[in-house]
């Protein structure tokens, strides 16, 4: 007899653990769990400050070397001066030159308008490499100067070309883009104020 209470309290326990589990998965039926990705990125106006502190980006440098002379004649012989310039002229943008509301979201895109490409620094000739070629007669500082700014503009002429200027803006969009995807966006444009 001992032995019957024994194994009715079990199925009742049995019973009562399954009733339990039914009601259980009854009440929770409806009840679904999903995870799904967020898509939509949003840039932070602290992202976008950051981006614009990096001051000026360089998309294209391009070294240049320039054979420069001048002559000035004599009644009874020519001074002649010839000077060697190198340069490196730096193509890119100053993000401290970009517009308000420069970037911006269009559903999941971001889109960003950046300032022309320009030549970064005026200062492009590397003084310490300029040598003295050849040099006859007594030329003054005035002279070497007027030397300068001729190689400066044609250093301009050679380098600043419409190819390299359409290279530096690739460059560019390259990196923008490369950039904004790191930050988590899948879909980013790049275009540039002047185009």
């Amino acid at each position: 007899m001992i032995r019957t209470i024994k194994r009715i309290g079990i199925c009742l326990i049995l019973l009562a653990f399954l009733a339990f589990g039914g009601w259980v998965f009854w009440m929770n039926k409806d009840n679904e769990v999903a995870v799904e990705p967020q898509r939509q990125v949003e840039l932070s106006p602290t992202q976008v400050r950051s981006i614009e502190a990096i001051g000026q980006w360089e998309f294209l440098a391009v070294s240049d070397e320039e054979l420069v002379d001048t002559i000035r004649k004599g009644f009874f012989s020519d001074d002649q001066l010839t000077r060697i310039y190198y340069g490196t002229l730096r193509l890119g943008v100053d993000m401290s030159r970009v517009q308000e509301g420069w970037v911006t979201m269009r559903g999941d895109t971001i889109v960003c308008t950046l300032p022309p490409v320009q030549l970064l620094d005026k200062n492009f000739i590397d003084e310490a490499r300029t040598r003295s070629f050849y040099e006859s007669g007594k030329w003054s500082n005035a002279d070497r100067e007027a030397l300068y700014l001729k190689a400066c503009d044609m250093m301009r002429r050679r380098c600043l070309t419409a190819q390299n200027m359409n290279t530096a803006r690739d460059n560019g969009r390259t990196q923008f883009r490369y950039l904004l995807q790191t930050m988590g966006f899948d879909k980013v444009v790049v275009k540039y104020e002047d185009n």
